[in-house]
């Protein structure tokens, strides 16, 4: 009976780490991830995306040598931290990723979202180790790949779940947004996003292994067309 009973806990334990992980990455939760585009609407224009082949090279790129592949290590490390209790090791992380952006528009891009994030879980979930976190960030940036680390960790979703969905879920926002801007149709775009799973489950391999200490990225295109973005004259996304 004892051991039926502790089956069932362990059940629904995991069916609440699913539920929080979907939730807290889906395109409803309100950190308003549509309104950003990290310079592909600076590409479209440009040239440089037209079609889904491009489109999927872009995304790739952005996942494997972009803000995906530091991202993801800045994830792993505030997941772990969190999962460990380890508040200010979790505050160093945090200022370290506030730092590690290519354009101000991207800064934004993250900040924001990661305010929103933290602010948003902490209403619905709370943890004591997320109010310390805000509450020690005070007015300094809030990087949302830490924020969301640091959420999965403390709620106990696994990180080779939580990591390689987060991935999935900055690559599904920047191919929403190419859908909407070359513009492609919805079956163009889900063959997109299934074209770059294999690059989300390979950087997210690569991001559990990574070292902050040695993490670093090489998309300068990308970081080019983010910068050529804030001066973009019409625009329809913050980045």
């Amino acid at each position: 009976m004892a051991a039926g009973m502790d089956t069932v806990t362990s059940m629904a334990t995991t069916d609440a780490a699913i539920y929080r992980l979907l939730t807290w990455l889906s395109p409803a939760y309100p950190v308003g991830a549509f309104s950003y585009s990290h310079g592909l609407e600076f590409a479209v224009e440009d040239g440089l995306v037209t079609d889904r082949e491009s489109l999927v090279a872009w995304v790739v790129a952005a996942v494997e040598a972009g803000a995906g592949r530091v991202d993801g290590a800045l994830f792993a490390a505030a997941w772990r931290a969190a999962s460990r209790l380890e508040g200010e090791r979790l505050q160093e992380i945090a200022t370290l990723a506030a730092a590690w952006r290519g354009s101000a528009e991207t800064v934004l891009e993250s900040e924001a979202q990661g305010a929103a994030f933290l602010a948003a879980t902490r209403t619905a979930w709370p943890h004591p180790l997320l109010d310390r976190l805000a509450e020690g960030r005070g007015r300094a940036p809030m990087p949302l790949a830490v924020a969301a680390g640091a959420a999965c960790g403390c709620h106990g979703i696994a990180l080779e779940t939580a990591l390689p969905a987060y991935l999935q879920s900055f690559a599904a926002n920047l191919v929403s947004a190419g859908v909407r801007l070359v513009p492609l149709g919805q079956s163009d775009g889900q063959r997109a996003i299934a074209a770059i799973e294999p690059t989300v489950a390979r950087a997210a391999r690569a991001a559990e292994a990574a070292s902050l200490e040695e993490i670093g990225t090489a998309a300068p295109v990308l970081d080019w067309c983010s910068m050529r973005h804030e001066l973009q004259y019409t625009r329809l996304f913050r980045s």
